[in-house]
């Protein structure tokens, strides 16, 4: 029986892959058909500008603060002792659609070029109401890609609408990726301790950027008053134990908006470079620098001519400092390196071997985006398709790229997909 099962699941993979591209030639004749009147590849942004000196280099760096111990061990007592991330997966009572179930819609969220290798897509009731933010693996998380004995992604989504109607909220997917023609995952609320661990609140942010490494777990905080990084610890994830829509101690006991997990957070980095300070909004890991690093860029406008910063922070190589950034005796981050891009209106961004990529989404609904290739010495370059290989062919709208070192594949998603692609197949298209 093991065997038939495995002839299964092998056999499902080759048909998803032999779909996948077929959509992608579906996607490609589609590009190859565009009017001339929606956009074409943007004009090249050049090369990426070092940025040294402590003027441009000081508004970047970043005050850490932590959650005091006593706050967390009184959350804790109140609500239970913490679990980890195995437990979560153990209650994954959710599926994700791979993309042969996936609407038309849903599917021309992909890239043209080069094309998904691993697609799938969400519930539409079970994220309606959510926008699609970052992606993270435990190929972040360790060196060995597991987390435990665990393939894991997490997928973030922050809750649209006012605070009054259960706006303002955010949560991730914790993804059981050990079968990647079966995923299944459970929710998690992202919340901020208060009253010195007698309660929390719910995280105020879109998720834009998400980076698991070791134990912690890094989310942008753009809405969130002046933090500009929460920080959480992967091993206290505390259960809810009211199912209502409230967030925090009810009547009976916790309650964290329906789910049934909640993660509080340990810490938090805080802007500290006054007048000029850069808000982190997209991160990724890069695990080809010594130490490891966090990727950080900032988005600007398209339709301006402000250069948009990226820049990376070492990771702490402190034992006792597990997953947190490396600072100074007075708790300050400070950037290990800097630069300044023109591909402005770009979002996420993902940085590897010295080779910088940038996502710029679609200028109109419906369209594909670009994704650009940076360095300090060549000309950038961009994903290309159509009939004269000057049409966009990146994901129109997506939300974060997160490169798995130890499968080569980098993740994202856009909408309601979900998708993976081999760096690789990036780099071939580009050249």
């Amino acid at each position: 029986m093991k065997h038939r099962g495995r002839h299964r699941r092998r056999r499902r993979g080759q048909a998803l892959r032999a779909f996948l591209a077929g959509t992608a030639l579906a996607l490609t004749g589609a590009a190859t058909m565009i009017s001339a009147s929606q956009a074409t590849v943007a004009a090249n942004p050049g090369t990426l500008k070092p940025l040294t000196s402590a003027a441009e280099t000081a508004p970047l760096r970043l005050k850490e603060t932590q959650v005091p111990q006593r706050s967390l061990d009184r959350l804790s007592s109140s609500m239970g002792r913490p679990v980890g991330v195995s437990a979560v997966l153990d209650s994954a009572d959710r599926s994700l659609q791979d993309a042969i179930g996936c609407t038309a819609d849903e599917r021309r969220a992909l890239p043209v070029a080069p094309s998904a290798t691993a697609a799938y897509c969400w519930d539409a009731a079970d994220t309606r109401s959510w926008r699609a933010g970052a992606v993270t693996t435990s190929g972040d998380a360790d060196d060995d890609g597991l987390w435990g004995a665990n393939r894991v992604i997490l997928s973030a989504w922050s809750r649209t609408g006012t605070a009054e109607r259960g706006g303002g909220l955010a949560r991730v997917a914790f993804v059981d990726a050990n079968d990647l023609n079966r995923l299944t995952y459970s929710w998690v609320l992202l919340a901020v301790p208060v009253d010195g661990g007698r309660d929390y609140r719910g995280l105020v942010s879109q998720v834009s950027g998400m980076v698991w490494y070791e134990n912690k777990l890094l989310v942008t905080a753009s809405g969130d008053g002046g933090d500009a990084l929460y920080v959480y610890d992967m091993n206290r994830v505390q259960r809810a134990t009211v199912d209502s829509s409230a967030v925090g101690r009810v009547r009976g006991g916790w309650s964290a908006h329906g789910e049934q997990w909640v993660l509080p957070a340990v810490g938090s980095y805080r802007l500290a470079g006054g007048a000029g300070a850069a808000r982190p909004d997209y991160l990724s890991l890069d695990r080809s620098t010594v130490p490891d690093s966090l990727v950080a860029s900032e988005w600007t406008s398209g339709d301006g001519d402000a250069a948009a910063r990226l820049w990376r922070y070492d990771y702490s190589s402190n034992p006792g400092r597990s997953g947190l950034l490396a600072t100074d005796a007075g708790g300050y981050a400070h950037v290990a390196e800097a630069y300044a891009s023109k591909a402005s209106g770009s979002g996420p961004v993902l940085s590897y071997d010295s080779q910088w990529y940038l996502s710029r989404p679609a200028e109109t609904e419906g369209d594909h985006g670009t994704l650009w290739r940076q360095n300090t010495s060549n000309p950038a370059k961009a994903t290309r398709c159509g009939a004269d290989e000057t049409r966009n062919c990146w994901s129109g709208e997506s939300e974060s790229l997160s490169y798995w070192e130890q499968t080569g594949d980098v993740w994202s998603q856009s909408g309601r997909a979900l998708f993976a692609l081999p760096l690789g197949s990036v780099e071939k298209s580009l050249s």
